[in-house]
């Protein structure tokens, strides 16, 4: 199952990043401390009352003018740049929250950015889609839950009064919120593997597309993905059904405002959501930026085999070293995935893309693989052989019993004597001792540790 996308929008200061952070159910706005994967976050999970979905935060808009002068609200830079961060926000999302600020009343920028919203929706069964819930933020006091009835003046429906930062109000909203989500976010059933193209804009994701079609000429059907305005391709590769999933519909960098294109990760979020293998499309011409890192990150955090996928290879001037240089720079700076195979391309020429679909497919079947019982225990045993846990509190972690309790992905059960005794680095460690048996190409690998006395 889909989980339904909310998107998040309105002018800088009404209170987006804390309405993320509650509603993601920790702090997250500004950066993740998780080993690696260290960045600005706008995506997260949340739930209420057991339905899950994904909120993102579009809080792009920047609010100065080349970092020098400030933009006055109703300059045509300020517009433009709301413009852009709601329009991809209602082409993308399944609820869209239209945050206003009760402090401040009624805004022009409030005005723009509510007609935008209104103009771009679509009815469907009657109803317009994607649904706007209008939230009034900062109403901390009964004089600013009083005052938000004003907003109705903005032509968006009821206004639901909100403290972000309190609570107040929240937990109304998400009601309303669940309650809004379109039906029928399901997919079919459906065996293929599925192959997500993802990359930020311009990397040649539409011309990569095309030249794997082009060059299997075995399209069985195209098939409307859950993604607005995408469309999977199903093709045959040897006679396995391959699904590939398209994000080409993100705009070219040369079509985004400024300080809105980091943004357009949120279609690479759906689609990684559903891909079996990610291929991770790099610009060699721009090298890896944090970009690139911000969407392997979120690979990662979705437990999504990956291929890395340099393109626009013959583009690049190059020596007999700089295959070697390119590759010790990714490896540094995905160094949260070496375990990733790398593969340089061009998709203009063809050179090696014979070899992208066959590569992405073994990866899913290292996706699929799984270790006995016996090799298993026998690796572990080895690993705190030559390498005993270090000792926290005059105790060190001792691991017992170990089983793969499930693939896709890879995920090993280990019994021991305390969780808590577990550092990143030592099960690291027993991640690489497991790798050296079996590699899991391209896989990551979830280490679950148990205390016996469960």
């Amino acid at each position: 199952m889909s989980k339904p996308v909310v998107a998040l929008v309105g002018r800088p200061n009404v209170g987006k990043s804390t309405l993320f952070n509650r509603l993601a159910g920790e702090p997250l706005a500004i950066v993740d401390d998780t080993p690696g994967t260290t960045r600005d976050r706008i995506f997260a999970s949340g739930d209420w009352n057991g339905v899950e979905f994904d909120v993102v935060d579009t809080g792009g808009i920047d609010p100065t003018s080349g970092g020098k002068e400030p933009l006055s609200i109703g300059s045509a830079d300020f517009i433009r740049q709301i413009r852009a961060q709601a329009q991809m926000a209602i082409e993308d999302a399944d609820v869209v929250l239209f945050l206003v600020d009760a402090v401040s009343g009624v805004t022009p920028a409030d005005k723009e950015v509510a007609e935008l919203l209104r103009r771009n929706q679509k009815m469907i069964d009657g109803r317009p889609t994607p649904p706007v819930l209008l939230v009034v933020n900062k109403a901390d006091s009964d004089r600013y839950r009083g005052q938000a009835a004003e907003f109705y003046e903005l032509g968006m429906g009821e206004p639901y009064p909100i403290s972000a930062i309190h609570g107040t109000g929240t937990g109304d909203l998400l009601d309303v919120l669940v309650a809004s989500f379109p039906k029928g976010l399901e997919t079919a059933e459906d065996d293929s593997v599925k192959i997500a193209l993802v990359g930020k804009p311009n990397v040649g994701k539409s011309s990569l597309l095309n030249r794997l079609v082009g060059e299997e000429r075995a399209i069985v059907s195209p098939i409307a993905g859950t993604t607005r305005d995408a469309v999977d391709t199903r093709i045959e590769v040897d006679g396995i059904p391959v699904t590939l999933i398209d994000t080409a519909g993100i705009r070219r960098r040369g079509k985004v405002v400024p300080g809105v294109e980091k943004y357009s990760v949120l279609r690479s979020i759906r689609a990684i959501e559903r891909a079996d293998v990610a291929l991770l499309m790099i610009d060699a011409l721009e090298g890896i930026t944090a970009q690139d890192a911000h969407i392997a990150g979120y690979i990662l955090e979705a437990w999504k085999s990956t291929v890395v996928v340099v393109n626009k290879w013959d583009a690049l001037e190059k020596d007999t070293h700089t295959m070697t240089a390119f590759t010790r720079e990714i490896r540094q700076k995905l160094n949260f995935m070496d375990y990733v195979p790398i593969l340089f391309i061009s998709a203009l020429t063809g050179q090696r893309v014979d070899q992208v679909l066959p590569l992405a497919l073994k990866v899913q079947e290292e996706r699929l693989a799984r270790l006995t019982t016996g090799v298993l225990n026998r690796l572990v045993q080895n690993a705190q052989d030559v390498h005993a846990a270090p000792s926290r509190t005059g105790r060190s972690l001792k691991i017992y019993y170990g089983t793969q309790v499930r693939s896709d992905p890879p995920t090993f059960l280990l019994y021991c004597n305390d969780p808590s005794l577990a550092h990143f680095s030592y099960l690291r460690f027993l991640e690489n001792q497991i790798r050296k048996e079996y590699p899991f190409t391209g896989t990551p690998i979830r280490l679950v540790l148990k205390s016996r006395r469960d």
